[in-house]
């Protein structure tokens, strides 16, 4: 399959889940904690783009991405999050020697519907010329109750409402309803994808007439391709949110949001609230390009976790479709005070960050603002900071906007930013902080003394003043 085309090309050429999401569980600032499991980083799988992972209900996470070959379906899992980075990995299915599905494979998501494993992906035929671009959604399906050793054979196509381009399809139940999404070219709208929903008759069928939720028309989703795509569903406070990715798949590559009332009909499109703004985008700070085509799942400790792919540079030599470094990636969901969720940026590649509250004043998070440190209401972004070993048991603290600066104590109780050295006034201790369910950073070459809050700075504080104490969340 030696031809320079993709499934954008086509589209061009053209117009001319269950989301494995329980509820959220408790964190220190509410509670009881799981036990702690291994720190992910990213990025966490490399070289696999359009990812799902969720936790399915025997425990394990499972992940699914698109392959830099685009030959095959390709499935690990892993008790942990962190672990899925080297988990064992198992081809379910290649690609066939002629027909419909023997071209490139695309976006593959494993569902458990009515008792089977089943994978939703797109295909197209190979031997170029124009069938080449014939992308259609098709299935697999497993034998056996176990998708990592049963045997997967071909169930069928989707039932799309029109024959045309379509891709990027995922499943979802909504008050007891399953419900299919899938991004596909309607005929009569001059559009690359539109996103749209249907409830299920079965694992290929629609029960009724689709409803259209979003077609590409703000200048963001319409950068290089006219696409609205990969859709993911998210149901919290007392809001159904979908989330979708926007654009050519390069640096411009977005999301953007959907929402609606959970009581309302999510079939009438005039119910949802489409964000006129992207929700999450390339952030040069962090080095993370093109994020997208996302899907939702929940850390070890029932924390909401958005998963994404997206690239460590911008530049990109041909089409970007076959570029092999869209990366898999994960960060925390947080939220604002409204219940809507708060992406924030990519936060590039090393631990998942944190964010730091002080025990006694828990309205305010430590923050840095360019090279201003502050503890305050900042903005999401400005009040992640990565723990990065330094050797010896001691961490230096590094805001992800300023991955090569860190935090660096002085003998007079002044804290501030500075460029990553391995000077020791930037190591601190991670310790049990003097309340419970705390942490304490106490300085290394000034004993006695920890980071601290007082006011609305950051200083050093007596090691055992409540200032001291930190909620890590």
């Amino acid at each position: 399959m030696n031809f320079p085309l993709s499934r954008r090309s086509f589209a061009t050429a053209a117009s001319l889940l269950p989301i494995a999401c329980s509820a959220p569980g408790k964190t220190v600032l509410g509670g009881s904690k799981a036990p702690e499991a291994p720190v992910a980083s990213n990025p966490l799988i490399r070289q696999r783009a359009d990812t799902q992972i969720f936790r399915h209900d025997d425990g394990w996470y499972y992940a699914m991405g698109s392959v830099p070959e685009y030959d095959r379906l390709a499935l690990r899992r892993s008790k942990t999050l962190a672990g899925l980075a080297d988990a064992e990995e198992r081809v379910l299915w290649r690609h066939e020697p002629s027909g419909p599905m023997s071209g490139f494979l695309w976006a593959p998501e494993l569902h458990y519907v009515d008792g089977r494993w089943i994978v939703y992906f797109a295909a197209g035929p190979s031997g170029g010329g124009e069938d080449v671009f014939r992308i259609r959604t098709f299935a697999v399906v497993c034998d056996g109750r176990d998708p990592m050793t049963g045997n997967w054979s071909v169930l069928g196509e989707f039932k799309a409402p029109w024959d045309s381009f379509n891709l990027d399809s995922t499943i979802f139940t909504h008050r007891g309803v399953r419900y299919f999404s899938w991004a596909q070219r309607e005929p009569g709208i001059e559009t690359n994808s539109n996103v749209y929903i249907a409830p299920m008759k079965d694992a290929l069928t629609l029960a009724s007439a689709p409803a259209r939720l979003t077609v590409p028309t703000l200048d963001w989703e319409i950068q290089g391709f006219k696409v609205n795509e990969g859709s993911a569903f998210l149901n919290r406070n007392g809001r159904l949110f979908m989330t979708y990715s926007a654009s050519a798949t390069d640096a411009r590559y977005c999301m953007g949001l959907l929402s609606v009332d959970e009581t309302a009909n999510i079939m009438d499109p005039r119910a949802w609230t489409k964000a006129p703004e992207p929700v999450f985008t390339t952030c040069k700070e962090t080095s993370v390009y093109g994020p997208g085509h996302n899907s939702f799942t929940v850390d070890e400790e029932g924390r909401d976790i958005l998963v994404y792919h997206g690239r460590d540079y911008e530049a990109i030599e041909g089409d970007p479709l076959f570029n092999p470094d869209r990366h898999t990636r994960i960060q925390r969901i947080y939220y604002h005070a409204n219940g809507v969720p708060d992406f924030g940026v990519p936060v590039g590649n090393g631990a998942l960050p944190e964010r730091f509250i002080p025990a006694v004043h828990r309205t305010v998070r430590m923050a840095c603002d360019g090279t201003n440190l502050s503890v305050s209401d900042a903005p999401l972004a400005q009040t992640q900071f990565r723990s990065i070993e330094a050797g010896e048991g001691v961490v230096q603290l590094s805001p992800i906007l300023k991955p090569d600066h860190c935090l660096v104590a002085a003998a007079d109780g002044s804290v501030t930013l500075a460029p990553r050295a391995t000077a020791e006034a930037s190591h601190f201790r991670r310790e049990a902080g003097p309340a419970s369910g705390t942490v304490r950073f106490a300085s290394v070459p000034f004993e006695g003394r920890a980071l601290a809050y007082a006011s609305d700075r950051l200083v050093l504080g007596d090691s055992y003043d409540a200032s001291v104490a930190w909620l890590a969340d």
